[in-house]
């Protein structure tokens, strides 16, 4: 039996990924990078991109002439490698950034030297877009490892050593589906997340003890311009939300002296104790896993108050991202809108029936994450009974508001945008078609997965129960007992010797309370206010942008370990799986699974099963070209 033979582009495009995989092991082995703990992530990070190289020359070698989108973008990319700075195609609607990044070393001899093809052609745009996921990679991580340590109390003091979470999460976004399928096309997805990642990152470096320097607003300023370069719309990202989180730091670190509400006051006279005592910046900021609907509501309404009572304070620390939002209303202005071109077929509207669709988007792609919690929803429906009477009424309000607000939305602002359904090569025209185009009831019906997909999403955010060690709690409910800023109360310990909060241990070696610290109720908050602003807005439901929602949600996933009974004790390689399992997050290792197979799967189908266009009574459309499947 004969065995089939690889294609000679297939063979090509091997050979110069071996070439370039070699290189990168050298260049790891001369930074002395094996001396780590985590030397095998790196080099898995260079493989990643290794293999985003190699994704881009095979779909070359299939689609070598621009598609969809890229009919747009490389045309003026190269216009631009032509030095044509004033030509403009009318359609483009988003800023050059992406063509000014390219650009700068696709028309350099050695960058054609190194992938053997003619300078700013299309297999030369398209791999320099790949070799961006390098730096995403990069930011990535330096993100994780500046949430860790500044929810751990070590303020600017990034660890040199990063967590295997942090190393591992940062694998897992380089391999997110949308990210890797798009880092071979020539499309502005992976440059616009890269540079929001380095601006959120430096947001989170002028977040610790130390005053911000000038060189570091300087950074957010210039960052947050590169940012609107890359895509309008990250405006929300590189304002709203690193400005938001700035903006609460600046109020926290306040510091006023404790106090503790009087014995016997009305609820009134509580009220007014809280809000004297949230004007001073004693603000109630939970760590999410131990919030419930009530203190989002009054950290909310802290927060607010705290910044209204303190602005000069809140503007120094936020004006760069002021000054970035300023640059923004002028471009507006000048331009006339938000869009460059094609400005009819993308008006800014109110689309809130995205904000139902982002959770089941966010529920598929990180199933793995979602897997414990789903697990202890189904089985912890005896803890219902422990439920004080004014808990199980407020959770029994909270789920029938947003059940009813789910079912307006759905009944009155669902959206179908002409492009959904006018193009058949992307997934979303199949997901519009045979499901939320049917009939109203199923449309309501709806509302179950979306609700559930929403609090799955949610929970996984918060993380455990009795996960991280929290520096400090800031406690300030009018109508509940403590009303202090403690670095005691409420925190969950995992190294207790008492009795843990859910009658489970982990053993002492574990390091779980770097990784496992829940994100904060205001961090929360301000995710979900930024990616509602980036969503609602866009009447075109295109799951291109949630790429910067999910990425910025999965950074702020803390680690999961499960739990083992207290006094269980196993032995032998059961045992050293265990040990293993309770100092490293397992469901990483599902996760980075889970994302090849999407991966190879929607790769698969884009190279191997194109179709041709044809009418209803068989006529060739298109004339005759290939039309692919694609996210």
């Amino acid at each position: 039996m004969t065995m089939p033979q690889p294609e000679p582009a297939v063979l090509d495009a091997l050979s110069r990924v071996a070439r370039w995989s070699t290189l990168a092991v050298l260049l790891i082995a001369g930074r002395g990078w094996y001396k780590g703990k985590i030397e095998w992530l790196y080099l898995t990070c260079a493989i990643v991109v290794c293999a985003a190289t190699l994704w881009a020359q095979i779909a070359t070698s299939y689609v070598p002439e621009p598609y969809l989108d890229e009919v747009f973008h490389i045309p003026q990319a190269q216009k631009y490698c032509e030095g044509k700075w004033s030509e403009w195609d009318d359609k483009i609607t988003t800023p050059p950034g992406l063509y000014l990044l390219t650009t700068s070393f696709s028309v350099t001899d050695w960058w054609s030297s190194i992938i053997l093809a003619p300078s700013c052609g299309v297999l030369s745009l398209r791999t320099a877009n790949a070799i961006v996921l390098a730096p995403l990679t990069a930011a990535a991580l330096g993100c994780r490892q500046a949430i860790e340590s500044l929810g751990n109390g070590h303020g600017s003091t990034i660890r040199r050593d990063p967590s295997s979470y942090a190393a591992h999460t940062a694998l897992n976004i380089a391999l997110f589906p949308l990210l890797f399928f798009f880092s071979g096309l020539y499309y502005t997805d992976v440059a616009s997340t890269f540079v929001v990642l380095v601006a959120f990152q430096n947001s989170l470096r002028r977040m610790g003890p130390a005053q911000p320097t000038l060189a570091r607003d300087i950074a957010s300023v210039v960052l947050g311009v590169l940012a609107l370069l890359m895509r309008q719309t990250n405006v929300f990202w590189v304002v709203v939300f690193n400005g938001g989180l700035e903006a609460v730091h600046a109020v926290k670190t306040l510091h006023p002296r404790k106090a503790s509400a009087p014995q016997g006051l009305t609820l009134w006279e509580k009220l007014k104790f809280s809000l004297g005592r949230w004007t001073n910046g004693d603000v109630h900021d939970l760590p999410l896993n131990v919030a419930w609907e009530d203190d989002m509501l009054f950290c909310a309404l802290s927060l607010l108050i705290a910044g209204a009572c303190n602005p000069l304070r809140v503007i120094r620390k936020i004006w760069p991202h002021i000054t970035v939002l300023g640059v923004f209303v002028a471009f507006v202005v000048w331009n006339g809108g938000v869009v460059l071109g094609d400005k009819s077929n993308h008006v800014a509207t109110v689309h809130l029936a995205q904000m139902l669709y982002i959770w089941p988007f966010f529920a598929f792609f990180s199933l793995p994450l979602l897997l414990p919690y789903a697990w202890n929803w189904v089985f912890s429906a005896k803890n219902v009974k422990t439920w004080t009477a004014p808990a199980a009424l407020l959770r029994s309000g909270y789920v029938l508001a947003t059940t009813l607000l789910s079912c307006g939305i759905v009944k009155y602002n669902t959206i179908v945008h002409p492009f959904t359904l006018a193009d058949n090569r992307h997934y979303m025209f199949y997901v519009f078609r045979y499901i939320i185009r049917r009939s109203g009831a199923i449309r309501q019906f709806l509302v179950l997965p979306y609700s559930i997909c929403r609090w799955l999403v949610l929970n996984t955010l918060a993380g455990p129960e009795n996960g991280g060690a929290i520096d400090t709690i800031y406690r300030s409910h009018p109508f509940k007992a403590v009303n202090v800023r403690s670095s005691e109360a409420a925190k969950p310990d995992l190294h207790s010797k008492g009795k843990p909060t859910s009658g489970q241990v982990r053993p002492a070696e574990s390091t779980t309370p770097v990784a496992t610290t829940p994100a904060s109720t205001s961090t929360a908050l301000i995710f979900l206010l930024t990616t509602a602003l980036s969503l609602i807005t866009a009447p075109l439901v295109e799951p291109r942008y949630c790429i910067i929602p999910w990425v910025t949600w999965r950074l702020l996933v803390p680690a999961w370990h499960p739990p083992l009974p207290r006094q269980y004790q196993s032995t032998g390689s059961m045992a050293k799986a265990q040990a293993w399992a309770a100092i490293y997050d397992i469901r990483l290792v599902l996760e980075t699974v889970w994302f090849i197979l999407i991966n190879v799967v929607t790769m698969a189908i884009f190279l191997y099963k194109p179709y041709v266009w044809r009418a209803e009574d068989g006529t060739v459309l298109d004339g005759g070209r290939l039309q692919r499947f694609m996210w």
